[in-house]
């Protein structure tokens, strides 16, 4: 299965509750910080809901 690198580059300040639980669901807390998940649908689901706040490659 193929991997993703997700990294936080904007703050989740003033950012609706629903996109805060969803940072916070993919283990993402502070900016710069970059984790790896599958490329599953739903993790890129996910991070389709806050690709203005995450920049993502594949790993």
């Amino acid at each position: 299965m193929a991997k993703i690198k997700v990294t936080k580059v904007k703050s989740a300040i003033n950012r609706t509750k629903t996109q805060k639980l969803t940072l916070e669901a993919l283990g993402l807390k502070r900016i710069g910080q970059v984790v790896e998940h599958n490329a599953t649908p739903n993790i890129l689901g996910m991070v389709k809901k806050v690709e203005h706040l995450v920049s993502v490659e594949e790993a």
